[in-house]
């Protein structure tokens, strides 16, 4: 396979794009195809659904002229090939590396993305928001949503389109069809567009009965006019429904070939010239032009490196994520009232062999994490142990949920909270920052964040038994950091790790304590001592802990998430109510790290070991 620093250089400008053959549209899309794989196979990334829209992305860019019109892709993550014929393909080779082009659309990055979407089923509400202010601006061209099946089945996806449908502006919403997310695609939606599918045979039907009677002698046209007038009347009479996107208000157009660029060109004229909303549904193959990727699209959904030729990618090693899994399945193996609730991420929250070993247990209720958390309290309050396993950026969208459907009421359910603290590669929409803080206002709410595999065992049995109302236990993505200070895994609130005549003391919890016990314990060689207070349990905080502070001249609180309503603000504000009149500061991530390592995030926010000693480099003693 070519090096990519050479195939770039084949990608045509956007000029000579529209006026390519056929036989060079399919060359160009071999060599984006190539480009692509080669450099998720050694940066990771998201390979089958960018595999799935070549085509219907280099007809989006010959039949439209981007920034002035304008696409919306839904989820992100399938935007790869318009980056690389929107002047990104020079540095493609730097895709999720700090400092290069993002895995997601940026407006940051270029104008050519308006809209940042690393969440699903956006994409209709925010182009219905951008085609109302080009109407009202008076602005030309149009606005298109590019949406996976897999995102309608999330409850926006219907908030935009029903209000989209009726707008009259020039919107067109692409419904990129290949008949799954990233795992299998559950409910209505699913079984509807299976439907829709067959409608092919009345579009082929339509148009050869069309030519037929515009053919006929005098009475042709006036013919065919009375006909497309009965239009509605004979998909009834054919399909006994119309599809729910007409419903809607939209103007409905067929299922297409979505890897015919010729089919797809003809679409998108024919879509342009209705000037309202339309809805194009598209039929593509996740990781066409990959073997390997088409017969395992939710392993090539999101991979990391892999061999290009044989396909393996590396052995998964230990992580949060796994143990997770295994020990709930443990735990079920032992109580028939435990579930288990995935949005959508059975495979990446490590639920796939429980989801094997209990199927009348495990729910994939699709992209809908508020549905989940409602439904996860309905089932305790019915008496059973649901424990619903979520990414903590995905956690966002179930404030209100958590809050009235769950607090209010009590109700025992488990938050298993995936993916928490810095997120590497993905970019800002990814980042497990900010879960603590909105856990924190709610509540009821129990937190327990482990530091270890053992620790989240511990958590894991703790949460199902031994707490009342909502409880989290949050983790990080991959594996603990290594340390050479040793502390014993325990059930208890906290862990007072006390160096003898400490005036200083380091407060902290998570995947981090790994490097506020390597910080303190060179303090304390150095002839500083430092004591160390690990939170097991970040809410409530035990009262003890607070008087376990007071006695110290220095308090630092280091904390893997934003300042603004963690940890450390809540403990600090419970020290100033205990008249603690020293030095307390608390150290966090301040600004949202983007695409990144984690040793690199954490170095930035000041959170990795030598970060931790200069910042009490300058206390006085």
């Amino acid at each position: 396979m070519p090096e990519h620093k050479d195939l770039w250089k084949k990608i045509p400008d956007a000029a000579t794009l529209q006026s390519l053959k056929k036989v060079e549209l399919n060359e160009l899309c071999d060599v984006l195809r190539q480009i692509l794989i080669e450099t998720v196979s050694q940066n990771g990334g998201h390979l089958a659904s960018n595999l799935g829209v070549v085509e219907l992305t280099v007809a989006l860019h010959r039949a439209f002229r981007f920034p002035k019109d304008q696409v919306v892709w839904d989820v992100g993550h399938q935007c790869y090939t318009h980056k690389l014929l929107t002047d990104r393909a020079r540095d493609f080779h730097t895709l999720r590396r700090e400092g290069g082009v993002t895995g997601f659309p940026s407006p940051a990055e270029s104008e050519a993305d308006c809209f940042i979407t690393g969440h699903s089923s956006t994409s209709v509400s925010a182009a219905n928001g951008l085609a109302k202010a080009k109407k009202i601006t008076g602005e030309d061209g149009y606005v298109i949503a590019v949406m996976g099946d897999g995102a309608l089945t999330g409850g926006l996806a219907y908030e935009g389109l029903s209000n989209a449908g009726r707008s009259h502006d020039r919107l067109i919403v692409i419904l990129n069809d290949n008949r799954m997310s990233i795992n299998q695609n559950v409910g209505f939606v699913a079984r509807h567009l299976a439907k829709l599918r067959i409608r092919r045979r009345y579009l082929r039907f339509k148009q050869v009965f069309g030519k037929a009677i515009n053919h006929i002698p005098l009475i042709g046209a006036a013919l065919y006019r009375f006909v497309s007038g009965q239009k509605d009347q004979v998909k009834r009479n054919l399909y006994r429904s119309s599809t729910m996107f007409e419903e809607m208000g939209f103007h409905y157009l067929g299922p297409i070939d979505g890897h015919n660029i010729a089919s797809l060109d003809e679409a998108l004229r024919s879509a342009k010239k209705l000037e309202r909303p339309v809805l194009l549904h598209v039929l593509t193959t996740k990781g066409k032009g990959y073997d390997f990727a088409i017969q395992n699209p939710d392993i090539y959904h999101g991979v990391g490196k892999f061999d290009i030729t044989t396909g393996k990618t590396s052995a998964p090693s230990a992580s949060f994520s796994g143990v997770f899994g295994q020990q709930l399945q443990k735990f079920a193996a032992e109580d028939d009232r435990i579930c288990a609730v995935t949005a959508a991420m059975t495979d990446g929250t490590g639920l796939k062999d429980f989801a094997a070993a209990y199927p009348s247990r495990f729910f994939d209720v699709g992209i809908a994490e508020e549905h989940a958390v409602t439904f996860c309290s309905g089932m305790a309050q019915g008496g059973l142990r649901p424990v619903f396993a979520v990414y903590s950026t995905f956690l966002q969208r179930c404030y209100d949920q958590l809050l009235n459907d769950t607090a209010l009421l009590e109700s025992h359910i488990v938050l298993a909270v995936d993916r928490a603290g810095v997120v590497p590669d993905d970019g800002e929409t990814h980042q497990g920052i900010y879960d603590v803080a909105l856990l924190n206002t709610v509540p009821q709410m129990t937190v327990f964040s482990p530091s270890t595999f053992e620790e989240l065992e511990i958590h894991l049995k703790q949460a199902l038994y031994d707490v009342q109302g909502p409880v989290a236990v949050r983790y990080p993505k991959g594996a603990a950091l290594p340390t050479s200070v040793e502390f014993a895994p325990t059930d208890r609130p906290y862990t007072f790790l006390r160096a003898e005549g400490a005036k200083t003391l380091f407060i902290t919890y998570g995947r981090i304590c790994s490097n506020v016990l390597e910080a303190a314990k060179q303090l304390t060689q150095n002839g500083r001592p430092t004591s160390v207070l690990k939170l097991n349990r970040i809410k409530p905080i035990d009262p003890k802990c607070v008087e376990a502070a007071l006695p110290h001249y220095h308090v630092h609180f280091f904390e893997e998430g934003t300042p603004h309503g963690g940890v450390g603000e809540f403990f600090g504000n419970a020290l100033a109510h205990n008249e603690f009149a020293r030095h307390y500061t608390v150290h966090a991530i301040e600004e949202n790290p983007g695409v990144c390592t984690v040793s690199s995030a954490l170095q930035k926010a000041g959170l990795d070991t030598e970060g931790i000693l200069r910042a009490v480099s300058g206390d006085v003693l």
